[in-house]
């Protein structure tokens, strides 16, 4: 569900139309509407209604402050992978106690910045990791609260490349040394095991791998409590896919209804973090139709946005809708490809869309994650504009980078 519609032949994002943002602001932009943001986590809320859970909505699919605070002013937490992420969270508005600290690398300064702010727990990947925790506790006079990340071996049939639960992904200790792990926590100064987690992988779209991820955690947990641990969460992750073309994932009760179901006999808080399930369909790319080039094998519109702007075609081969601004009659077929110097360079391959002409606006769909967050300055392109619609108004809310900005910090060396 989202609420992007059409009004009298006008794509409009709740009650504003897009093409007059675009004449505002120009393109390419980033538009996210907060309704949808709000009704993508209350329907998980009310989904896990009756269960003790807390969501942490994942800050890699979008981390732009004005989503984060959205979710955070709805009583969210955040799951976080970097000390910028955790200064972001914060920045907006996010509770520490709400805040796991997932993520293969963290840096002593990093763990430093999570100990001092008191988030609720560290998502552990390695032995190393857990003694570099224990380290700098001891030296800040501090317990860190550690949940081990168990890799259950689970495929969560998805792309490989965010596949990452199965034995040979860099994440998570495997389940048979997952005892071993907690004794080693259990018997250091400044550690205090608090959960266990997994997480197995994203856009996934059924079910049964998060079930069989949770059932395999069932014997680790039990095992826990008989050794004494009083441990408090079982963190499922997130992953749970959207709908970008024919894909059905599960709602959020389904997906709820699931994970309760496979923790029969694990009474424990659930930690849940979603991220691409709330902001996906939340947002979308718009840009602008620069010229129109028939080639003898096939028709290109080269539009203003490129793979700087939005990656997921070009790595994953990923599939956006794509819209018009304005309702056109006539059909075509055409890849929609960028200005970058690269041949990988387009949002879609091959597509039959409604006709389109220079000067045109472009919708592409289900950009709300892994879009802004994965952009760069490829090609020394400034990075796009962020917008949010909130019923009828519409604020900027990350200005569009100017060339100045490509070079601060810069030096021209002589």
């Amino acid at each position: 569900m989202h609420h992007f519609h059409y009004r009298e032949g006008e794509l409009c994002c709740e009650d504003v139309g897009i093409r007059a943002i675009a004449e505002e602001v120009g393109t390419p932009f980033y538009l996210y509407s907060r309704a949808t943001l709000t009704r993508h986590f209350r329907a998980f809320d009310e989904a896990f209604a009756g269960t003790p859970h807390l969501l942490c909505y994942s800050a890699k699919a979008n981390s732009g402050m004005a989503v984060i605070k959205t979710l955070a002013d709805l009583g969210c937490g955040l799951d976080i992978v970097s000390g910028g992420e955790l200064y972001r969270g914060l920045a907006a508005g996010v509770t520490p106690q709400k805040i796991v600290y997932s993520g293969v690398g963290k840096t002593a300064g990093e763990i430093d910045f999570a100990l001092t702010k008191g988030i609720l727990q560290f998502n552990v990947e390695s032995f190393d990791e857990l003694a570099v925790i224990d380290a700098r506790a001891r030296e800040l006079g501090k317990t860190a609260p550690v949940a081990l990340r168990v890799n259950p071996d689970v495929d969560p049939k998805t792309h490989p490349y965010i596949s990452t639960g199965l034995k040979k992904n860099k994440f998570g200790i495997a389940k048979e040394y997952a005892l071993d792990f907690y004794r080693k926590a259990a018997s250091l100064g400044n550690i205090k095991p608090t959960g266990v987690t997994f997480h197995i992988g994203s856009q996934i779209t059924q079910t049964g791998p998060f079930v069989e991820a949770v059932q395999s955690m069932a014997p680790i947990v039990a095992a826990l409590r008989e050794s004494g641990l009083s441990i408090q969460y079982l963190d499922v992750g997130g992953g749970l896919g959207i709908s970008y073309d024919n894909e059905a994932p599960p709602l959020p009760g389904e997906y709820a209804a699931a994970i309760r179901q496979a923790m029969a006999g694990i009474d424990l808080t659930v930690i849940a973090e979603p991220g691409r399930a709330i902001v996906g369909n939340a947002g979308i790319l718009v840009t602008r139709v620069l010229y129109e080039k028939e080639g003898p094998a096939k028709k290109f519109l080269v539009v203003d946005a490129g793979m700087n702007d939005l990656l997921r075609p070009s790595i994953y081969g990923a599939y956006h809708a794509v819209w018009p601004v304005r309702k056109t009659e006539g059909e075509i077929t055409a890849d929609v490809v960028g200005p970058i110097c690269e041949s990988g360079d387009f949002l879609a391959k091959d597509r039959k869309m409604a006709a389109a002409r220079p000067g045109d606006l472009l919708a592409v769909m289900s950009a709300g994650a892994y879009g802004m967050s994965m952009s760069s300055n490829y090609n020394s392109r400034p990075r796009a504009a962020e917008i949010m619609v909130s019923e009828n108004r519409f604020v900027v809310v990350r200005q569009r980078e100017t060339y100045e900005d490509l070079v601060r910090g810069e030096s021209a060396f002589s």
